[in-house]
């Protein structure tokens, strides 16, 4: 089961997968999935707060269980599943509380209350996005407009180049649907209406005329952030955390979140219906120099691009070179940030501004939790690359080393016993770490690491891969 508490809907899926050893008969068991079956898709309902900085955990226990009664399923039968609360939701006073009361209910769930980086590489990749990059071989940028904010994500075949957050999305004015009256604002857009001039309260009949100067300053903004047009005075007031670099140009554009099925090419009659201003935001960008200048792919999931299908399991074997501190297993739990390849080539300094940029993907609320640092590694790696990694990792790692949070690093190519004595020599005396290899990792992964065993030359490793549905 995945749920997804968002801005502005929660919604369910039920998955069942079918998972197969692929290893042959005298090696290690190398378990995959090898089919995916959607057989549940939950209804989609608004997020129910109890106040603006409260979420109603009682009515969210409710609709699962409402929803497991309706798919005709037990919830004893679900063995695996994940929690993820993205948006605004993640900004509640008791978002936390409300995941790990979910995550509870039902089967070994993975738990994750998703900062804006974070949710943009999980709405890409249900998106498919990574897939459309590879498939194309160019760059693809995926814009999951939700009803609080706007998550970009930018793709290199599989590799994530970079994110970025807008506060930009369809719920950030509320209508009555009854009386065509205004009945929310969200502080920013209440800045630019006052910036603006524009006469327009809380009260206030909506009208496309009335509200057409905020679609456009909107719309200006997601132009600016994929590198189009001359940037909006607004452009800053809207960055939720940062912007994309834009270096190089990225040709290929998905879109996902709500705003995603609202790209209609003509004005519906009942342009409120929704109760806010997400098809007014869906056909300006329809209409936007964003289907002029680049190329539009389609999404594999827009509504339902950020709902988890299930955390599924692929068990591995760590390679035939670890390092660890004894003490410290087991992990479980842990979400992975894979670095690409292009940020492994820089020199130390390089490299150790780009892991300290992306650990900051995992923050939320500036709290900050750990990570497994995942690399591609080096074939034949020499003396000095080993010391590049090394001291890259030491230093990009800082703020996971001030916190003390054990040090858990993952190199596809098999280099991770060197590697471990490298950082033995540069981590703070007896400081907790492990290093292993030959493990296949993504982002949007996490990890769970067993006790040692066979006299401490393997550790036993349990991926969860988060399934679209």
């Amino acid at each position: 089961m995945g749920i997804d508490l968002g801005t502005s809907t929660t919604q369910l899926v039920l998955s069942r997968l079918t998972i197969k050893n692929f290893a042959s008969a005298f090696s290690v068991p190398r378990i995959n999935i090898s089919k995916k079956e959607v057989i549940y898709k939950s209804d989609i309902i608004f997020t129910p707060l109890l106040n603006q900085q409260t979420i109603d955990a009682a009515v969210i226990k409710k609709f699962v269980t409402q929803q497991y009664e309706k798919a005709g399923i037990n919830k004893t039968a679900i063995q695996m599943g994940a929690v993820i609360i993205t948006g605004e939701t993640a900004r509640k006073d008791n978002a936390n509380a409300v995941t790990e009361a979910l995550s509870g209910y039902a089967g070994d769930f993975v738990v994750a209350t998703a900062g804006p980086d974070l949710e943009s590489i999980i709405a890409g990749k249900g998106a498919g996005t990574n897939i459309t990059s590879k498939d194309k071989h160019q760059l693809a940028v995926n814009l999951d407009i939700g009803g609080g904010t706007s998550n970009l994500v930018v793709f290199d075949g599989l590799d994530v180049i970079d994110t970025a957050c807008f506060d930009i999305g369809g719920r950030l004015i509320k209508v009555e649907k009854k009386t065509g009256k205004i009945n929310y604002i969200a502080p920013k857009i209440e800045k630019l209406i006052t910036e603006l001039k524009l006469d327009i309260s809380y009260g206030t009949t909506a009208s496309p005329q009335l509200l057409a100067p905020i679609i456009q300053i909107l719309v200006q903004v997601l132009e600016n952030s994929v590198g189009i047009g001359t940037k909006s005075p607004y452009y800053d007031m809207l960055v939720a955390n940062h912007g994309l670099h834009l270096n190089p140009n990225i040709p290929l554009v998905t879109f996902s979140g709500g705003v995603a099925d609202c790209l209609n090419e003509n004005l519906p009659t009942d342009i409120f219906k929704y109760g806010d201003i997400g098809l007014l935001l869906g056909y300006a960008l329809r209409n936007s120099q964003i289907y002029r200048d680049k190329q539009v792919a389609t999404s594999l999931e827009t509504i339902r691009a950020t709902v988890v299908g299930a955390g599924s399991h692929t068990t591995d074997v760590s390679g035939s070179t670890i390092s660890f501190t004894q003490g410290i297993l087991p992990l479980r739990n842990l979400p992975i940030l894979k670095m690409a390849r292009q940020d492994e080539q820089g020199d130390t300094a390089e490299l150790a501004e780009q892991i300290t940029k992306k650990i900051k993907w995992y923050q939320v609320e500036n709290e900050l939790h750990n990570v497994v640092l995942a690399f591609n590694g080096l074939k034949n790696p020499k003396f000095s690359d080993i010391q590049r990694y090394a001291e890259g990792i030491t230093i990009g790692a800082k703020t996971l080393i001030e916190k003390q949070e054990p040090l858990i690093i993952i190199v596809h190519e098999d280099m991770a016993k060197a590697l471990g004595h490298s950082l033995y020599a540069q981590l703070p005396p007896k400081y907790p770490f492990v290093c292993i290899d030959s493990v296949k990792v993504e982002n949007g992964d996490y990890i769970d690491l067993g006790e040692p065993v066979a006299d401490n030359s393997v550790l036993p490793v349990i991926v969860k891969t988060l399934i679209f549905g």
